[in-house]
This record gives C-alpha cells, structure tokens and sequence, in this order.
C-alpha cells in the first residue's frame, strides 16, 4: 500500500534543502517563460501581418470587399514599382503611372517572366509610399495573397484592381499629398506553402513562353 509524501514546511527545511526548492521553483518559471517566447515568436509575424493589413499600418495595402460608393473630383497619381529578391525572374510594370479620381477604381498590370528550364515558384510582398496612404489605397484584386508558380520560359500578366478611399482627401497626414506608389517584390515561396497556385490557373493572362510561341488567354 502506497502512502502519499506530505511536503514539508519550509521552517522545517535544512539551509540546502531550502536552496534546493527555491532552484527547482526558479528553473520552472524560466521554463515557462522561455517555451511562451518561442510560441509568441511564432504568433508574432502572422498577427503583425494580419494587424497591418487590417489597418495598413507601416504602409501595407489593404484588402477592400466593395469598391466606394462616393468618387471626388480631386486625382491622385499612382506610380508602380517592381522588384525581385532571390529569383531569376524578370519582373516589370506595364505602366509607369496612372492618373485616377480618388474612390474610383484602377486596373494596373504585372508582367512576369521565367526565363529559365524549371518552374519557379514566388510569393508577392508590397507596401505603398507614403506610409499615411496605407489605410486607404485598397485592392479589390491582386497577386499577392498567394504563392505564384510561373513555369519554364513563360510570360503573365497579373491584374491587381485597385481604389484610393475618399477619407484620403480628408486626413491632415494625407490631405495634401497627390502622389502614391504602390510598390511589389517577388520573393522565393516557402517549400509546402499550402496557398500556393499554378500561375495559369490563378491568372487571367498567360502572355507567351518565350520564343515567340502562339499567345494563350484564359
């Protein structure tokens, strides 16, 4: 028959058996904390995504499910920036600017190529300049919420709809700003990401392979 240990006192402990509690009570609470860490570590980059594409804070473009209901007069110039980080793509704009009523809607497009024999697989960040415009130039489309698989020698066209929220003319850090840009770059996917897509069935517009051979819309 089993008999249950009571724990001792600490007024009954010796000076070591003191020492020893008082370790053991220590290395759980650095345990505790460390293990919390690498879970928060983990948590902090996908809540710090989701935080400022909620908010477009640190000039992240929003995700709009309806285009505004109100459009003003006032225009703003949107430029288009592409870059490519890690990748033996070719990645371009096919317009340098556009000119747009703010609450209207914008149609801009990506060109990518894959110059190389395999399939390469990459996933679009972006950002906006300036940093105060986040919050209100918003998509209704874009390439950027998954991972893009471009095969060998093959060109396409990713559409990215876009609008500039009235409440633009109407911020003291934003009122006077007419200039916008929205800016791309390619990284490499993750291996298994599961958001990934085959660009031919993701995109409206496979351009060409390169060589010249006979242009395929979807």
């Amino acid at each position: 028959m089993s008999r249950t240990r009571t724990k001792k006192p600490d007024s009954e402990l010796t000076p070591q058996e003191l020492a020893a509690r008082r370790n053991g009570k220590v290395a759980l609470i650095c345990a505790a904390a460390f293990f919390g860490m690498i879970g928060a570590a983990y948590a902090a980059v996908p809540l710090y995504k989701l935080f400022c594409q909620a908010t477009g804070f640190d000039g992240t473009v929003r995700k709009a499910e309806a285009k505004p209901t109100r459009i003003l007069d006032r225009k703003v110039t949107i430029r288009f920036d592409a870059n490519i980080r890690e990748l033996p793509w070719q990645f371009q704009t096919l317009q340098a600017s556009q000119d747009i009523r703010i609450g209207d809607t914008g149609l801009a497009f990506f060109k990518v190529t894959n110059p190389t024999d395999k399939p390469q697989t990459g996933r679009a960040l972006y950002n906006v300049v300036p940093e105060s415009a986040g919050p209100y130039f918003q998509k209704l489309e874009c390439f950027c919420f998954s991972s893009q698989t471009i095969q060998p020698h093959q060109t396409v066209e990713f559409p990215v709809v876009y609008f500039v929220d009235p409440k633009f003319a109407d911020d003291p850090e934003t009122k006077g700003k007419n200039e916008i840009t929205l800016s791309y770059t390619f990284f490499p996917a993750v291996e298994g990401d599961k958001n990934s897509k085959v660009a031919a069935s993701a995109t409206p517009r496979i351009v060409e392979p390169l060589g010249g051979a006979p242009s395929r819309g979807l």
